[in-house]
C-alpha cells in the first residue's frame, strides 16, 4: 500500500482546464450525438494525458482534473438519492459574473443506492500511481453539503423532509460515510474536502447570505465543524483528510472576500483535518497572521500563485511570502500550491493551458528553493 501521504511541498488544488475535445465531446453528449460510453471514452483519454502531464512536471499527486464533473461540488451531490436539480434561470452572485449552475436541492431522503460514482472515477486515476506518486480524491465538505440545504435559498425545500437540521446532519454523516469507506476500498490514502463554507462566513456580509445576525453566523461556524469533523472520525485512522478552504471560483470570478481571521479560531483550532490549503493571492485573503492558530502539527499549503489570472508571479515574491507566513507557524509545516483549482467548472478560469502549465512549473521550482 502507498505510503506518499499529501500535501506535498508543491502541490495544488485539484481541477484543471478541460481540453476542447472533451468540452466537444459534453456538448454532443448533452445534445444526444453521442453515447455515455462515446464520453466515456474521451474523458478517459483527457484524464490519461493529463495524468501523464504531471508526471512529465514531477508532481507526486495524481488527480483527474474533475473532467467527469460540470461543477466541483454539484456532481458529487447528484449521485445520492433525494437530490433533485434542475437548470437554473438566475445563477449564483459572483463578482462580475453570475455562476451559471444547476439549482440543486432536496427532493426525498438522502441516500445512496449502489457505489457513489467517484470510487469508480479514483479507481481510474489510481491505476496510475507508481513508486512516486499518489492519486487523491476531491469531494465537497460536509459543510459545504450542509449549507446547500440549509442556506436560505434552499431551506423551504428541504424543510418538506427533514423537520430539523440535525435529521439531516445525520443523514449526510450516514452517506458520506459510505463513501468514505468505499474509496478506502477502492486503495484510496489521501482525501480533500473542498469547502467554501468558511470563505463565505469570512465575509463581513457572511450572516446576511445565511440569513442571520453575527450571533448566529458564529453558531453556524460550530456547526460546520462538527458535522467535518464527524464524517473525518468515519475515515479510517491511515486515511489521509485534507480540507481546501475557499472563496468561490468561477470563470476567474470569486464569491466571498475577507481575512481568515474571524474564522481561524474554529476552522484552524478545531477542524480535525491533516492540512488546509488556503487562499492567499491577493488582498482579498487578507495577512498571514490567522495561520498562528493552526493547531497541532498540522500543515498548511499557502496557494499563492493565482488561478484566476494568467499574469506569472514574481520568483521572489513567492519566496518572500513564504518565509512572511513563517513567522506564525513553521517552515517545515509549510507547503505552496496554486490557490485553487483552474477550472472548478467546466467553463474553466480565463488563461490557456500553457499559462495553467507554466504556473504549475513555477510553484516546483519556488518550493524546491525554498525546501530543497
Amino acid at each position: 500500500m502507498k505510503t506518499l501521504q499529501t500535501p506535498f511541498r508543491y502541490d495544488y488544488v485539484g481541477s484543471f482546464l478541460r481540453p476542447q475535445k472533451l468540452k466537444e465531446a459534453r456538448r454532443a453528449f448533452d445534445t444526444g450525438r453521442i453515447s455515455h460510453d462515446d464520453l466515456k471514452k474521451v474523458e478517459d483519454e483527457a484524464i490519461t494525458e493529463l495524468i501523464g502531464k504531471l508526471k512529465e512536471l514531477g508532481y507526486p499527486v495524481l488527480t483527474d482534473g474533475e473532467f467527469r464533473r460540470a461543477t466541483w461540488h454539484l456532481d458529487f451531490m447528484w449521485a445520492f438519492d433525494g437530490i433533485g436539480h434542475e437548470p437554473t434561470k438566475t445563477g449564483l452572485p459572483f463578482h462580475g459574473e453570475a455562476a451559471m449552475i444547476d439549482d440543486t436541492y432536496i427532493n426525498g431522503k438522502l441516500g445512496l443506492t449502489g457505489e457513489h460514482p467517484f470510487v469508480e472515477h479514483f479507481r481510474f486515476v489510481k491505476q496510475f500511481e507508481d513508486e512516486k506518486t499518489v492519486a487523491k480524491q476531491t469531494i465537497p465538505a460536509p459543510a459545504q453539503f450542509l449549507a446547500q440545504f440549509t442556506m436560505p435559498f434552499n431551506r423551504a425545500a428541504t424543510r418538506e423532509f427533514y423537520s430539523t437540521d440535525e435529521e439531516l446532519e445525520d443523514d449526510i454523516v450516514r452517506v458520506y460515510g459510505k463513501v468514505i469507506h468505499d474509496l478506502y476500498a477502492a486503495g484510496c490514502r489521501n482525501l480533500q474536502l473542498d469547502d467554501c463554507t468558511w470563505g463565505m462566513l469570512a465575509d463581513k456580509i457572511g450572516p446576511s447570505l445565511y440569513g442571520t445576525t453575527r450571533e448566529g453566523a458564529a453558531a453556524i461556524q460550530k456547526k460546520h465543524r462538527d458535522i467535518n469533523n464527524r464524517v473525518i472520525a468515519e475515515a479510517p485512522s491511515d486515511m489521509i483528510v485534507n480540507t481546501h478552504v475557499c472563496r468561490g471560483n468561477f470563470h476567474s470570478t470569486f464569491a466571498s472576500s475577507g481575512p481568515y481571521d474571524g474564522v481561524a479560531d474554529i476552522l484552524f483550532g478545531e477542524e480535525n483535518v491533516n492540512a488546509y490549503y488556503l487562499e492567499f493571492d491577493d488582498e482579498r485573503s487578507g495577512g498571514f497572521s490567522p495561520l498562528a492558530k493552526v493547531s497541532g502539527d498540522k500543515k498548511v499549503v499557502l496557494g499563492l500563485v493565482t488561478t484566476k489570472s494568467p499574469k506569472l508571479e514574481s520568483r521572489q515574491m513567492l519566496i518572500d511570502r513564504i518565509h512572511q507566513a513563517a513567522r506564525y507557524i513553521p517552515l517545515e509545516r509549510l507547503c505552496l500550491s496554486p490557490q485553487c483549482g483552474f477550472a472548478s467548472c467546466e467553463i474553466g478560469n480565463k488563461l490557456t493551458q500553457e499559462e495553467q502549465w507554466a504556473k504549475l512549473r513555477l510553484v516546483k521550482e519556488v518550493a524546491e528553493e525554498v525546501w530543497g
